[in-house]
């Protein structure tokens, strides 16, 4: 019976520490409670929200001086969401640049 209960209060324990923080409700407290991010991220999240809840992840990158994408990865790793949803790093972006030709391909054309 004391298993059960010591595994029960485990259970519990473990649910609080891995409970996420949306960027657009948390308060200063639990933004803060969020690993790597401290009181002047947490600042600036605060101002840029006060303006406007984030739209998603790439809004709150775009808006929040010092939120790179290598950030807000970490950061969803230890909790953080913008209105529930984890960080996924777009690869829809990078797709969309041309490949750059090698060397070799420019001087092959430039000699046609």
């Amino acid at each position: 019976m004391i298993k059960h209960l010591l595994a029960a209060l485990a259970m519990t324990i473990a649910s609080g520490a891995f409970a996420a923080v949306d960027a657009n409700k948390a308060s200063e407290a639990e933004l803060d409670g969020v690993k790597g991010i401290g009181p002047s991220l947490t600042s600036r999240i605060l101002d840029e929200r006060k303006k406007s809840p984030f739209k998603d992840w790439n809004d709150m990158i775009v808006r929040v001086k010092g939120l790179g994408e290598g950030n807000a990865a970490r950061y969803s790793a230890e909790g953080l969401t913008v209105n529930g949803t984890s960080f996924k790093k777009d690869g829809a972006a990078a797709a969309d640049k041309p490949a750059k030709a090698d060397k070799g391909e420019k001087t092959a054309a430039a000699k046609k």
